[in-house]
């Protein structure tokens, strides 16, 4: 390895959140193999699915994951001298446990745990790493050796080196004497002997041996992130890992001589401290209750050997000079990022040799660290050599604080700050009006690649945002769901900008905020900048269809009854995967303005609804109805807005037959349109698999249709319609499970015939709502070869052959829905509903409209008649969400029901944001809150009871229920600055048709839930905020063509 180090190589010891898992959620969670084996991963929480696009973007490790270095125990030999050492070193060693709430600059939000130590006992003082401090907000409390705990807040974090300070009170601390490490970082040289005393790997401690042999290695690079730069590390060989982030590493007389902050992630036993004369100094000032002053000429250098600064010009008498002075130095500072429009932009150029600095010969990064701290505000002189020429420049120091952000602000559900340095250093660009930099991709600017983060703003509604301040005041005058052309690059990118149009929340999103960090409270302080300005109303609009020349042109002007559907929903509920679809709907009657759409877009009703008609009329919609079963939603728009010729089809209705021909109509995954003539392959019963890690919406007890075209599998949506124009059959996308092994969610197109939408589509244009009662049942087919040996006689066999010659099947109870166990029991094959023989799925729509049924069954090979009730379907959707400790309540949805045996609570998980409370003490999505300090919460309207009873930061104990019905014990710690008790109800008199509770907050808090892309149910990206202008073929959704046949 050179000096510069690779930067794939080096790991931060930070651990990491729940590794992907793909078993259901489970009580505990257990290491799958020695946990020293794997770095960074030992949490003392429950497992669950994450993308592996976002388990990779939540810190500095890299691969470590993958990496498995052997297990070293040590310190197993320590003479009595390093014993008596370790036994006083451990005392001041506290392990962290620490929340970064939200995303900001270069980290995301993240529960994790890393190490600390005692530097200054009476004022309460705890050192620690940079990357566990963070540059945002922060939770987090300590845990000394005897099992005391107290809260921790961040008193320091450097803009640039991996050294933060924690503060806590040491009078919390009862039942042991407190005492500090001393800090000496002159007794680090090679050869020391030293032990790095931590929480390694997730143990609470960890003594483990090595010894220094390098003083003089660059800082290691993490690749995107927060990475230390502009001071050398020392190397050992110590195999620490995760959870070891902030150890002292103390030599034998038990002074502390390096902070262990990284290492590599390629199994060497090779780890990285940090110097700790930076963070000395910053002790010694934070301790004198000065300022921690930091200067910069925003240059980046690095330490090369001799024999490269020859090669880049060094002269032979600067050379001997410089040896001279310092013997046992072996290089030299060269300068290696130079920001553009910085101080030192058009004096210093990449790869400048440094040889003075106001006189003085310079080859350490402490001195010209020392320099630079002592120098802000005014000039310094540097020397400088360039192709073997010397030259002299003058330079402005400027304040490093100042381009580090210490504030964000809130808007329309994405969070902004001014681009930081760590950034701009990392990708060589300009600090000056490089646009807004966007921490939290959410709410109106989810861009559309599914980075969360890293994306840089320049335009909003046309107008330049350089700057957080000119963004403020652009955002503060754009009205509610006003819509806005975005231009934003992405610092991966710089040479694409990125052209959208994006409709600004702010009806969910009413208030934007901005976030200031407070030192002295180690809090962030958020504060109302602007409420939202009205929507202006809509005015209407004309547009015309495009024509589609074909041989089949009755059939094409279907077109016209096609309208793109853009789904934004600002909470995630009910195990669904995305807060943003698109897609397709079909316009069922155009003089109601009532559109068809799946369920695969339109989940539930916590949303907004935007329709484009003709390609080019916005109008809003509303829900009108969520089919339980059938995976279709109506909705409906103000037909006065629209000036265009949509058109109302004409619907079949009989139902297609299998070898049919038809003609296929549909929008690819291009959004374009499809036509093909083709010919109906199969029609069977299916159920669209569950998915057992996340339960949401899905279709069961349906017949599908298959065609005989390639187009139908990568088209979301379309009909099967005749020559003459009459729709035979929809064609709709499925949501169906999460595949295990990508972690991707799997989607289905499949045909559903015209008749089973007729009868629920009458109602609705005669102005009614349907009231659909349902058998709370899943079935299956069964053969006439198995129906018989489970008991069917010869009789009912022989009926079924005459009632139905295609299809010789019947439906067996394959799952009871929890809180059904009346009537069908799981095992039965059903004969007959009110007298009629069930051969078909749409035999069983008899269930809509009747309270009981009279079935004829086979149970345990025993033929009988039983009166089966049905369930109405009034109250299934979700109708109340609290938000509590960032984690999203509800009541167990439909797909819970199917799925689960045992309904244990109407206290269900729904979702958790990352960095949150709940995430730090695990409980997870699909658990069951049953007591609340050892009171019964059979219901939300006792939860929030008994919550409301507990004061902010203090602990309560929670038991919770599995959903594979592990009971187990959580407490957590309450969080109302950060996390806000907020319940939304459904409100028809509310003009978002919900209404939004604030229950519990601190005054000066966020007020606010978290933003959607924190929760931890995501499954890769989640689709685009607008229409992308320059790019008319963006995908939101991967190909679904696994035939029906074998997957469902």
């Amino acid at each position: 390895m050179d000096q510069n180090g690779e930067g794939t190589e080096a790991r931060s010891k930070r651990k990491q959140p729940p590794t992907p898992s793909n078993e259901r959620p489970l009580k505990q969670m257990k290491p799958e193999s020695d946990p020293h084996a794997r770095n960074g991963t030992h949490v003392p929480t429950t497992p669950e699915l994450l993308a592996a696009d976002e388990t990779a973007s939540l810190s500095l490790e890299g691969s470590q994951d993958e990496m498995q270095p052997a297990h070293i125990a040590g310190a197993v030999h320590d003479t009595a001298e390093w014993q008596k050492t370790i036994e006083k070193v451990v005392k001041n060693v506290v392990s962290i446990h620490f929340c970064q709430t939200c995303a900001f600059d270069t980290d995301g939000a993240v529960s994790s745990e890393a190490t600390g130590f005692v530097v200054d006992a009476e004022r309460g003082y705890i050192l620690t790493n940079r990357h566990v401090v963070g540059a945002g907000p922060f939770i987090g409390y300590c845990i000394f050796d005897n099992h005391e705990e107290c809260d921790v807040y961040p008193v320091y974090r450097d803009p640039v080196h991996d050294f933060g300070i924690l503060r806590f009170d040491p009078k919390a601390i009862k039942y042991m004497p407190l005492s500090s490490l001393q800090l000496r970082p002159d007794l680090a040289k090679v050869g020391v002997e030293i032990r790095v005393v931590g929480n390694d790997a997730g143990e609470k401690l960890s003594i483990l041996s090595g010894v220094i042999s390098r003083l003089d290695r660059n800082a290691p690079e993490y690749g995107e992130g927060y990475s230390d730069f502009n001071t050398n590390y020392i190397q050992a060989a110590a195999a620490a890992s995760g959870g070891s982030s902030g150890s002292p590493v103390v030599n034998k007389d038990g002074f502390a001589v390096a902070l262990q902050a990284g290492g590599r992630a390629d199994g060497a036993a090779t780890d990285y401290f940090l110097p700790l004369d930076r963070p000395l100094r910053a002790l010694q000032l934070i301790q004198q209750d000065q300022p921690v002053s930091r200067g910069t000429i925003q240059t980046q250098w690095v330490l090369k050997p001799f024999d490269e600064t020859r090669r880049l010009g060094l002269s032979a008498d600067w050379e001997k000079a410089i040896r001279t002075q310092f013997p046992k130095e072996t290089g030299m500072l060269v300068a290696e990022v130079v920001l553009p429009e910085g101080p030192a932009s058009t004096k210093v150029e990449e790869g400048d040799l440094l040889i003075q600095v106001n006189g003085e010969l310079i080859t350490q990064f402490v001195r010209l660290d020392s320099i630079l701290d002592d120098s802000v505000g005014g000039k310094i002189k540097l020397l400088i050599q360039r192709a073997g020429e010397d030259m002299e420049v003058e330079l402005d120091v400027a304040d490093l604080h100042s381009i580090t952000p210490d504030r964000f602000v809130s808007v329309a559900g994405g969070s902004f700050h001014d681009l930081s340095y760590q950034q701009a250093r990392l990708y060589a660009i300009s600090l000056k009006n490089a646009g807004v930099y966007v921490c939290e991709a959410a709410g109106s600017f989810r861009f559309a690649d599914g980075y969360a983060s890293g994306w840089l703003v320049q335009e909003v509604d046309n107008q330049p945002t350089p700057n957080l301040e000119t963004f403020i005041e652009v955002m503060r005058k754009i009205p509610d769901r006003k819509r806005v052309v975005v231009v934003y690059k992405h610092l991966r990118d710089l040479h694409t900008a990125n052209t959208s149009i994006t409709t600004v929340d702010r009806h969910w999103h009413k208030t934007m905020r901005l976030a200031q960090r407070n030192d002295t409270t180690g809090l962030w302080d958020f504060s109302k900048l602007a409420e939202a300005i009205p929507a202006v109303p809509p005015v209407p609009r004309r547009a015309n269809f495009i024509q589609l020349s074909s041989k089949y042109p009755e059939a094409v002007d279907i077109v016209r009854s096609f309208v793109r559907v853009h789904v934004s929903m600002p909470i995630k509920l009910d195990g669904f995967p995305k807060v943003n679809k698109q897609g397709y709907g079909l316009v069922v009657d155009a003089e109601q303005g009532l559109v068809l759409v799946s369920r695969a877009l339109i989940p539930y009703d916590l949303c907004d609804i935007s329709l484009i008609i003709a390609d080019s009329i916005f109008v809003d919609a509303k829900i009108v109805f969520l089919h339980p079963l059938q995976n279709y939603a109506i909705v409906k728009y103000d037909t006065s807005l629209v000036a265009a010729a949509v058109k109302t089809p004409k619907f079949s209705t009989d139902f297609i037959k299998k070898g049919e021909d038809t003609i296929f109509f549909g929008l690819n995954q291009n959004f374009r349109p499809v036509v093909a003539k083709t010919v109906v392959t199969d029609i069977s019963t299916v159920a669209i698999p569950a998915s057992a890690l996340t339960p949401r919406y899905r279709a069961t007890n349906f017949d599908a249709i298959t065609v005989d075209t390639t187009q139908a599998s990568h088209s979301a949506c379309g009909v099967l319609i005749s020559e003459d124009g009459t729709v035979q059959a929809l064609w709709l996308s499925y949501l169906g499970e999460r595949a295990s092994h990508s972690g991707k969610d799997v989607e289905y197109h499949l045909g559903l015939a015209t008749p089973m939408i007729l009868p629920v589509l009458k109602e609705i244009q005669s102005g009614n709502t349907p009231k659909l009662n349902i058998l709370n049942v899943e079935f299956q087919t069964v053969q006439m070869s198995q129906a018989r040996v489970m008991g069917v006689s010869e009789e009912w066999i022989e009926k079924t052959e005459q009632e139905d010659p295609e299809r010789h099947q019947l439906f067996m109870v394959r799952k009871v829905d929890s809180g059904h166990e009346d009537g069908l029991q799981e095992g039965d094959l059903l004969l007959t509903l009110n007298g009629k023989l069930i051969t078909r799925a749409p035999d069983l729509d008899v269930m809509y409209n009747n309270e009981h049924l009279d079935a004829v069954v086979v149970r345990k090979r025993q033929q009988m008649e039983i009166k089966v009730p049905t369930v109405p379907t009034d109250d299934l959707e979700t109708d109340r969400v609290v938000i509590f400790c960032g984690a999203t309540l509800h009541r167990p949805h439909q797909a819970v029901r199917q799925q689960i045996s045992k309904i244990h609570s109407d206290v269900y998980i729904s979702s958790r944001a990352r960095g949150s409370p709940s995430y730090m003490y695990g409980v997870t999505s699909t658990n069951f809150l049953t007591h609340v300090n050892n009171v019964p919460t059979p219901d939300l309207d006792t939860f929030l009871k008994e919550v409301k009873k507990i004061g902010d930061n203090e602990y309560f104990r929670l038991k919770v229920m599995t959903f594979d019905n592990v009971p187990w014990v959580a407490t957590m710690k309450k969080n109302e600055h950060y996390f806000p008790t907020i319940e939304f109800v459904k409100d028809a008199s509310e003009p978002l048709g919900w209404k939004r509770i604030v229950h519990e907050c601190d005054e000066g808090g966020a007020r606010e839930e978290m933003a959607p892309v924190d929760v931890d149910m995501e499954a890769g990206p989640e689709g685009i905020i607008a229409d992308a202008v320059n790019d008319g073929a963006t995908k939101t959704e991967a190909e679904a063509s696994t035939a029906v046949e074998s997957a469902v």
